[in-house]
């Protein structure tokens, strides 16, 4: 079973959700039954949401939490907390990759998603900051990037 990542910006400009619905089933239909998220605020969660919708017609389909630091959504707004508390208890596993923030735990928990992936699907936009680092990390690393 292939494994995919999501990495993208937390302002959604521009996000054709039906193209990111799309996108998913393909995945799906092409052998990734395993779907990583950094549960960031934006993409990670449109992202998450798109495969949790998906679930109802692929049931096998696991959605992983990849968490950076056990604080991370302590500074989320009550309905971006709620968000994210409903995509984590559609999870088939959370993975916590520190109990507290630090700086550079973000582009650990990046990595991570990279390295325990076969595709990564971003949403990149800007030619700098944290999706940037990942899709380029991601293309370094040979691993296969579909940009929306």
């Amino acid at each position: 079973m292939k494994t995919c990542c999501f990495t993208g910006h937390r302002i959604l400009t521009d996000l054709d959700a039906a193209l990111l619905d799309r996108v998913v089933t393909d995945l799906i239909k092409n052998g990734c039954g395993r779907f990583l998220c950094g549960m960031a605020k934006g993409f990670d969660i449109a992202a998450a949401e798109s495969v949790i919708a998906l679930k109802k017609v692929y049931p096998n389909v696991e959605l992983i939490a990849c968490v950076p630091c056990g604080e991370q959504s302590f500074n989320y707004s009550s309905s971006d907390r709620w968000r994210y508390n409903r995509i984590i208890s559609f999870c088939s596993e959370v993975i916590t990759l520190s109990e507290s923030y630090y700086n550079g735990c973000m582009h650990v928990r990046d990595r991570f998603m990279v390295d325990n992936s076969d595709v990564v699907l971003s949403y990149l936009r800007e030619k700098s900051g944290g999706t940037f680092y990942t899709v380029k990390y991601a293309e370094s690393s040979g691993k296969k990037v579909i940009k929306l």
